[in-house]
């Protein structure tokens, strides 16, 4: 019978339990997959549905025909308020594409299309964007993307009470706590933290934005 010598298995395990963007470390019971792999189950657009599509295990958001939000919706008809959590997706794009993860928000517009509430981590390869991959955007700018956006990245956006952190690839780019009486322009005046809660959405943002998620995965706080 083969045996593992004692200190290489306690070293694979160590080792495992500490990959990169891994869940198995600490109270993985307490996760939970928000993509099944195989269908939108569970996930509704506030518009243009055609945008988001699943395709070999990989959910799409290509805004083809212009921006639009895929809000997680469970079970229900309705969009799940979530107040703390922390949240893990795997993601890539096409080259020059624009994205990104709305939290603490709702399917209030502005303008037309951008949603109004609450707080978007940005997903970003483009050149021209300021906000790169991993900002809270128009709250902390990223100035250079962290990661290729066309190789598979980790992002994990954490919120606890007013505190918001934003890792790419286990390296943190944002730890911001959003102060008492905050500044925002007038445009951006409902980005902040709901005390109850809010809806989490994906963006597809415009036809040449293309970006993919193979995992993701959200426990409560």
């Amino acid at each position: 019978m083969n045996t593992i010598p004692y200190v290489s298995l306690t070293l694979f395990i160590v080792s495992f339990c500490f990959l990169p963007g891994s869940l198995v470390a600490e109270d993985a019971s307490s996760w939970k997959s928000l993509f099944n792999g195989k269908d939108l189950t569970g996930w509704q657009a506030n518009a243009h549905p055609e945008s988001f599509t699943v395709t070999d295990g990989k959910l799409k958001a290509h805004g083809k025909n212009g921006m639009a939000h895929l809000f997680y919706v469970g079970d229900t008809d309705q969009d799940v308020q979530f107040k703390d959590f922390e949240l893990v997706a795997v993601a890539r794009s096409e080259p020059g594409s624009n994205s990104g993860f709305f939290f603490h928000t709702d399917r209030e517009l502005r303008g037309g299309k951008y949603l109004n509430k609450g707080y978007e981590v940005q997903l970003n390869s483009s050149a021209k964007e300021k906000n790169k991959t991993g900002s809270l955007y128009a709250v902390v700018q990223v100035d250079q993307s962290p990661v290729d956006e066309t190789e598979w990245f980790t992002i994990r956006i954490r919120v606890q009470g007013k505190r918001i952190q934003v890792h790419v690839n286990d390296q943190q780019l944002v730890d911001y706590t959003e102060p008492d009486n905050p500044e925002r322009p007038a445009s951006r005046a409902k980005r902040l933290i709901d005390p109850n809660g809010g809806a989490l959405a994906i963006q597809a943002h415009d036809p040449g934005s293309v970006f993919y998620f193979q995992e993701i995965r959200l426990r409560e706080l």
